[in-house]
């Protein structure tokens, strides 16, 4: 019975809750970020250079028929999945640096806290207390 102690201690600690409500939440923010790079700005930037689609960009490793759909080329063999990679790193970017402002946001708002004034050491508290002591 103790491990169980041990392990509902251990589960309801305020970190571990903090970070299981973290990773939920992070979850899904990757998805609506994930689909604020694929049905949003990758679009535009195809448009910009012509209308790419870079998620269907690739090397054939394995010689399959040039334009062929990633999906279908990976099933043929081994491809080099370029366009794919572009796309994953631009929502890894966007995503980062969403995040780096929520971060900033957060401590311009709890402001600076001023640090706690140390405590005064023992031997100079008994010193005040004999000293207002013999003043009396």
């Amino acid at each position: 019975m103790s491990m169980m102690q041990e392990f509902k201690t251990f589960a309801l600690k305020g970190n571990v809750m903090d970070l299981a409500v973290g990773v939920i939440i992070g979850g899904a923010f990757g998805k609506i970020v994930d689909s604020l790079v694929q049905d949003i700005i990758m679009p535009v930037v195809g448009k910009i250079f012509g209308g790419l689609d870079f998620a269907n960009h690739y090397f054939a490793l394995n010689g399959q028929a040039a334009g062929l759909p990633l999906a279908e080329a990976k099933k043929a063999g081994a491809v080099l999945a370029y366009g794919n990679f572009i796309t994953i790193a631009l929502n890894f970017v966007i995503l980062a640096f969403v995040i780096f402002q929520m971060v900033r946001i957060i401590n311009k708002l709890r402001g600076e806290v001023p640090p706690a004034p140390a405590a005064d050491p023992e031997n100079i508290v008994l010193l005040r207390e004999i000293r207002d002591s013999l003043k009396k």
